[in-house]
């Protein structure tokens, strides 16, 4: 397979962000020269000039272009700095609208609510999962434990979602699975409480089995997500369950209280 060039890239990252095909490719023609006018873009961009006036006329009303009413026009792109700006806030706005929308929708209700405490459930992607990882600690009441395998869990976003934990009053408590994991966090999170973890198991000594835990969540004691990884690209897996009863979490958490602290920490009993 052929890797994109960097106009292509630039395109599919564009339409990604909401810009139909020719907006997206009259924008990359104009963003590598100062001006051009619509036979310069079409032939930059291989849009059809007949199509590069409706297309530089809706970036205009996203605020990407500039126009200049001289004979031919000329078109100029914002700046790459701006532009991103733009779109960046242009897609927040548009995933807030959808937000409320969704939220707004009545549910349908086919069959009786059912008792989740012994569910399971299933995520994968580490985009999904850091999301609801970074979720079920904004619901945190009382203590959050969190392990963490590799350093590329400790996001700067679950650094946010921990310290607003923080303020509300919420235990932080979370383990590394190297010591400079730990520096990394205790830095960060000063007032949390940061430990070398001393769960073996978060990491696979079977040369057969490629397999890692990268994240072990307890909530409230109540809540637990555990994901794993084995390095390849965005092969990320996670379950979790809810209810103290739940024999998922039950489970995790007497493993997690058998390693949990330091063994010279005093008072590391936990149920």
């Amino acid at each position: 397979m052929n890797e994109l060039t960097g106009d292509d890239q630039a395109i599919e990252l564009l339409q990604q962000l909401g810009l139909k095909e020719y907006e997206a490719k009259s924008f990359v023609a104009l963003s590598r020269v100062s001006a051009g006018t619509a036979k310069d873009i079409s032939e930059r961009s291989e849009v059809p000039r007949t199509r590069v006036y409706d297309a530089v006329r809706v970036l205009e009303s996203k605020g990407l272009v500039e126009i200049h009413h001289s004979n031919p026009q000329q078109f100029r792109a914002v700046s790459v700095d701006e532009a991103a700006d733009i779109l960046r806030d242009e897609y927040h706005d548009r995933t807030e609208s959808l937000r409320e929308t969704l939220k707004a929708l009545e549910p349908i209700t086919t069959e009786p609510e059912r008792d989740v405490t012994h569910e399971v459930w299933a995520l994968s992607g580490n985009r999904t999962i850091t999301a609801r990882t970074e979720q079920l600690v904004s619901e945190a009441d009382d203590e959050v434990v969190l392990i963490l395998g590799d350093e590329t869990m400790f996001t700067e976003s679950l650094q946010d979602a921990l310290e607003a934990a923080e303020q509300r009053g919420v235990t932080i408590i979370v383990g590394a699975a190297i010591e400079e994991l730990r520096t990394t966090v205790q830095s960060a999170l000063p007032d949390a409480e940061v430990f070398v973890s001393g769960l073996s198991w978060l990491a696979s000594s079977d040369p057969d089995d490629q397999t890692d835990i990268e994240r072990l969540l307890l909530v409230d004691r109540t809540t637990i997500l555990i994901s794993t990884s084995s390095g390849r690209e965005d092969d990320e897996k996670a379950i979790f369950g809810r209810g103290f009863d739940n024999g998922l979490v039950t489970i995790v958490r007497r493993l997690m209280a058998t390693g949990l602290l330091p063994v010279d920490d005093p008072g590391s009993e936990r149920p």
